[in-house]
This record gives C-alpha cells, sequence and structure tokens, in this order.
C-alpha cells in the first residue's frame, strides 16, 4: 500500500511539473481569443489545431503559440515574419508592369495614327498576330489596343478573325459635327467674353504646330495638333469632364471616310487657318465671327 501510494505522488507530482499546451486541450483563454482577433493580421482568421493534436503545436515563443511546423528557423537575416501576417513573397518588379503599360500605349498610339493616314483600310479586317508582327511587338498588346478602338467605335470584332475598321459614312460625320458645335460653341464663346487677349496668344504655338503639320501634308501629325489646340482652348473652362467629351468626339471625326481615307493638303491647310483666325476672333471678343468660325470648322469636318 505503502509503496502503491508513494508511486501515485510521483505521478501526480510529475504531471503537475507537465505543461500541456491549451490549444492540444481544445482550450483559448480569453485574452487569446480577443489578441487574435485584434492582433496583427496573420493572427485575423487564422484556424487553430484540432484539440488533441500534440504532435503538431510548437511552443515557438510568446505571442505564436500553435506557428506551424514549416516556419524557418529564426535569425537576422529572415526579413518576414509569416506567423504576424507580413509578406514574404517579393512583389512583381514595378518596371516591368510600366514596360507592359507602356507598349500597349505606344500600340494604341500607332494603330490610331494608322486608323487617322489610311493606312488601315475601313471595312478591312485586322488580325492581332498579323498586326503585332508589323509593329513588332506579340499579339497581346495589339488585341488590348483592338479592344479600347472597339470601345471608341473605330473597329468592331471579327469573331475567330480580328477586328474590321468601321466604314464611315457623310452622315455620321455631320452629326458628329453638329454635336461638337454644340458642346463647344457655347464655351468658346463665354470664354471670348472672360478671358483677356494675353490669354489667346499663349495658344499661338499650337495654332502654329497645326499650320506646320498641314504644309507638310502630314495627316497623322496634324490630327493631334488639332486635337491639342481643341483641348488648350476647352481646358480655360474648367471642366475636365467636358474636355473628355469633346476629345472623344473631336477624335472620332478625324477617322477618314472610306471613298477617301487620306485628305488632301490643300484642305489641311485650310483647317489650320481657321485656328489663327478663331484666336483672332477670341481675342478681339468678336462673337459673331468666333461662332461662325467653329461651325464651319467642325462642318469641314477634317480635323
Amino acid at each position: 500500500m505503502e509503496q502503491g501510494r508513494a508511486r501515485e505522488d510521483v505521478a501526480s507530482q510529475a504531471r503537475a511539473r507537465v505543461r500541456v499546451p491549451q490549444q492540444a486541450r481544445g482550450e483559448f483563454p480569453p485574452d487569446a481569443v480577443r489578441a487574435a482577433a485584434a492582433g496583427p493580421a496573420g493572427a485575423r482568421g487564422a484556424v487553430p489545431p484540432p484539440a488533441g493534436r500534440h504532435d503538431e503545436v510548437r511552443d515557438t515563443g510568446p505571442g505564436t503559440p500553435g506557428a506551424a511546423d514549416s516556419l524557418p528557423e529564426p535569425g537576422p537575416a529572415r526579413p518576414a515574419d509569416p506567423a504576424r501576417g507580413e509578406h514574404v513573397h517579393s512583389e512583381p518588379p514595378a518596371p516591368r508592369l510600366v514596360q507592359r503599360h507602356s507598349v500597349r500605349g505606344q500600340v494604341l498610339d500607332a494603330l490610331r495614327t494608322a486608323l487617322v493616314s489610311g493606312d488601315l483600310v475601313p471595312g478591312e479586317v485586322y488580325s492581332a498576330p498579323a498586326l503585332g508582327e508589323r509593329l513588332g511587338v506579340s499579339a497581346t498588346p495589339v488585341r488590348e489596343a483592338m479592344q479600347q478602338l472597339a470601345v471608341e467605335g473605330a473597329v468592331e470584332v471579327v469573331p475567330n478573325r480580328g477586328f474590321r475598321v468601321v466604314r464611315r459614312t457623310p452622315r455620321e460625320l455631320a452629326e458628329l459635327a453638329e454635336v461638337r458645335a454644340l458642346i463647344e460653341v457655347p464655351v468658346m464663346l463665354r470664354l471670348a467674353r472672360s478671358e483677356p487677349a494675353a490669354r489667346w496668344d499663349e495658344l499661338r504655338p499650337l495654332a502654329e504646330a497645326t499650320v506646320a503639320a498641314a504644309a507638310r501634308g502630314d495627316r497623322a501629325r496634324y490630327a493631334e495638333a488639332d486635337r491639342a489646340f481643341h483641348r488648350a482652348v476647352l481646358r480655360l473652362a474648367g471642366n475636365e469632364q467636358l474636355v473628355a467629351v469633346a476629345e472623344d468626339l473631336h477624335r472620332r471625326s478625324q477617322w477618314p471616310l472610306v471613298s477617301a481615307p487620306v485628305a488632301r493638303r490643300a484642305d489641311l491647310v485650310a483647317d489650320a487657318a481657321e485656328h489663327t483666325a478663331l484666336l483672332d476672333a477670341l481675342a478681339a471678343q468678336d462673337l459673331p465671327v468666333v461662332q461662325s468660325l467653329v461651325r464651319e470648322h467642325f462642318t469641314g469636318a477634317r480635323g
């Protein structure tokens, strides 16, 4: 009997010295629960190990009960601790993302230029791989750029073939001219009343850029300079939404007709001269001339 009680006393003392982790018993004190709910990002939403799995629970130090066996050994060179919710994977390098967007933007600009110059013929279907080969890029940025042009209405998707350049009609261009006039004429008349003459002198280099492009017969460069001139005028109104809408309408009006894909140089020169005349009328606050010039400029539908 005495020996039996002695053995039980020894066993009780041994059990008292053994600390069984609370997680292994399925117990989580209130403090630990609150810490898990309000602690680092890595603690929130963590799934505790099932009760009774003593072999999978390790005491890795204060604040990290039950850390996984696969955690790396602590050391001075370790940059992050997954148990605290820190991100240990390297992020994709920023230059690569910037480069991809840059390629897509360059392809979009090149395709817009080809549309304006007539290199992309209305009614023709073009595949992304073929255009990518011409531009020296893969088909992916070409396809992305073409999707943007489809949103703008320049092309339409042809399933399993590519993209067809939309055929424009004189009626479409006339409708675009009418809408542009409804938006821009009132704005320019208001600006003519409020802006000093010196403000219009600041825009003369932009008008001269359209004259230079027209003299060279460079349709694509002229289209770009023409949009820059109108954009600068409208921005004086302080309404960026108006500028964005007008820019979209302007770009659509520059796509050529199927019957005459490339404008004559004389048409471009006449258009460019209207920019200079418009600045003169705005500086002189000659409202009737401003209104007449803007409407005639849009009706010409050359830029």
